[in-house]
């Protein structure tokens, strides 16, 4: 370990604390107490210096009231004489914050490589990680893929004493409003508050990711507004990624948008070949196993923006999570109606019309199928298509691998932070679950990765702390009415967005990947030899290796196409942090 690139904390105490140095972090101290910043910080909506973050702290009640006063994109440490030490993240953990402790010594890092440089540190793959990667395409705070190495939650603090966490707290979990006073000023406000967070993470040479939906288009359209105000005004930048295969391009969509705005707009189409060239490098680049394969995407597109002049990209995501625009919130709300029957009326339509006769009729098999997903209460019924659901887990998993894990741990993780959100609205329990996993767990992870790779920072102005609690102050019942998706939203951009706009249905950067593979032998290649040296490891079984390949051809590229995806990139992973690992 080179010291010289940690903050060594002396104060005293019998921990050791060591911060690993970055060009995003910075520190004071003071005669009681040191605090280290990493990313950047507002202290009551205006951007501040440590020393005014650390008096804050020393002037506060209570953890809670200092967290109260703050907002941005961070995590701190806080140290003082005779106290743990506290390590606190952002409402998302937008930066992400790893931390391992060797006897007395604590060490906290933005890198997972960091702390695995250490001196005399060797980290053992977790098998559980990799069980619950398989689950998610990722790998879920407070786990990494490490033993013994974990990452801070989303708005949690942990306190550190000498023999390890003393204590956690949850200090970011807003309650959610039931009614709305006035819907025609909400809207107003909501316009206004995306425009400030919007011009708050603007600076000079930025531009925006735009893929021609809901949350891409706003951005980009405040973006424009916005540089339209300079002294000197010039067109607003913006940045799409087409793909030649339909049912994946919908650069058209961003073209509405980039000449609604007049944007100066570029596109780049991207081929598969170019894909496959760049593969390896995208998946050895993050710190742990990551699967969204929609990474190949950004990580194209900001290298295109970066070769474009840009150093700062806006990007869209946050939006669909506080305002209600994913169709599972819609899909749910229909499942919630059946657990809202008496117990009596439930039982009695279970037996009658979900048995294994009606299950094959072809005019009850829907109804069946309604009944048995319906009975799954939330969070578990969102995970009925997972594929380690759908497949189970002896037809996935090696033994070695199941004798050695605990099965029931992503199902726990999801129900612990559903039961956490201070609402009984079944929408506003999947909007806080997705905070974490879909955001802070992966699409923020994704895009800060690739971003990092391409050499460009990326802002997120639609999770802004202000939108985000301006969102909670808007009933689930508003935002979702019956299934009309993100209807508060659209009704809010309304006249600010184009129709077409507000009327497509949700898309993304996706790739297709499932669909490359079957066309590009390179591609092709390189999958086969990952997945041939995946199967030695034991890991998963030899038969779904084998299945996922026979049915990706046969039955549905992209669906099996996901699943190849994902031990393709663990694979790949594995080749480079532990290439001796075996299960």
């Amino acid at each position: 370990m080179q010291l010289a690139d940690w903050y060594q904390i002396a104060d005293d105490n019998e921990l050791e604390l060591f911060v690993h140095h970055h060009k995003q972090t910075s520190s004071c101290t003071s005669e009681q107490r040191s605090l280290i910043v990493h990313g950047y910080i507002l202290l009551n909506g205006v951007k501040v210096d440590p020393e005014l973050v650390l008096d804050a702290y020393s002037s506060s009640a209570s953890l809670s009231d200092f967290y109260e006063q703050l907002s941005g994109q961070f995590w701190l440490v806080i140290s003082e004489k005779n106290s743990p030490v506290i390590v606190l993240t952002d409402h998302l953990a937008t930066k992400p914050c790893f931390y391992y402790q060797r006897g007395n010594q604590l060490f906290i890092s933005d890198s997972l490589r960091a702390i695995k440089a250490i001196d005399n540190v060797s980290l053992m793959i977790s098998k559980q990680a990799l069980y619950n990667y398989i689950y998610f395409h990722c790998i879920p705070a407070p786990k990494t893929v490490y033993e013994d190495v974990y990452k801070v939650e989303p708005g949690k603090a942990i306190y550190f004493g000498v023999d390890g966490v003393v204590n956690n707290e949850l200090l970011y979990c807003p309650e959610f409003a039931t009614h709305i006073k006035d819907p025609n000023e909400a809207l107003k406000t909501c316009l206004n508050t995306i425009e400030t967070a919007v011009e708050s993470h603007s600076t000079d040479n930025v531009g925006a990711f735009l893929s021609g939906g809901l949350d891409s288009s706003t951005v980009a359209g405040m973006l424009a507004k916005i540089q339209g105000r300079k002294d000197q005004p010039e067109k607003a930048k913006t940045f799409s990624i087409g793909f030649e295969v339909p049912g994946y391009d919908e650069t058209e969509y961003a073209l509405i948008t980039a000449k609604h705005f007049d944007t100066n707009h570029e596109v780049l189409y991207l081929k598969p070949e170019e894909a496959a060239k760049e593969f390896v490098k995208v998946a050895q680049y993050f710190d742990e196993p990551f699967g969204n394969s929609s990474a190949m995407a950004a990580y194209f597109c900001a290298t295109f923006a970066k070769s474009k002049g840009i150093e700062v990209l806006l990007a869209g995501d946050g939006g669909d999570e506080f305002f209600a625009g994913n169709e599972r919130y819609a899909k749910q709300k229909v499942f919630e109606h059946f657990t809202k029957l008496p117990t009596w009326l439930a039982n009695s339509l279970d037996v009658l019309l979900n048995n294994g006769f009606t299950r094959k009729l072809p005019l009850f098999k829907k109804v069946a199928s309604y009944i048995a997903q319906a009975k799954v209460a939330l969070p578990g019924r969102l995970q009925t298509h997972n594929f380690v659901n759908q497949l189970g887990n002896d037809a996935i998993f090696s033994q070695e691998i199941l004798d050695n894990v605990d099965v029931t741990e992503p199902a726990q993780q999801l129900k612990s932070r559903f039961h956490d959100c201070k609402s009984e609205h079944p929408v506003d329990g999947m909007l806080y679950l997705d905070w974490k996993f879909t955001l802070a767990d992966n699409d923020l992870v994704k895009v800060n990765k690739m971003c990092e790779l391409a050499g460009v920072e990326v802002r997120y102005p639609l999770i802004d702390k202000n939108i985000v609690d301006f969102s909670c102050t808007i009933p689930a019942d508003v935002k979702l009415p019956g299934s009309q998706l993100r209807d508060f939203y659209k009704k809010t951009c309304k006249g600010f967005l184009p129709d077409e706009t507000l009327n497509k249905s949700k898309h993304g950067f996706g790739l297709p990947f499932g669909v490359w593979m079957n066309e590009n032998q390179t591609l092709k290649d390189l999958t086969i030899t990952a997945l041939n040296s995946f199967k030695k490891r034991n890991i998963v079984k030899q038969s779904l290796v084998e299945q996922a390949l026979e049915s990706h051809g046969s039955v549905h590229a992209g669906y099996f196409g996901e699943l190849i995806w994902i031990m393709v990139v663990l694979e790949l992973w594995l080749q480079k942090e532990a290439k001796d690992f075996r299960a």
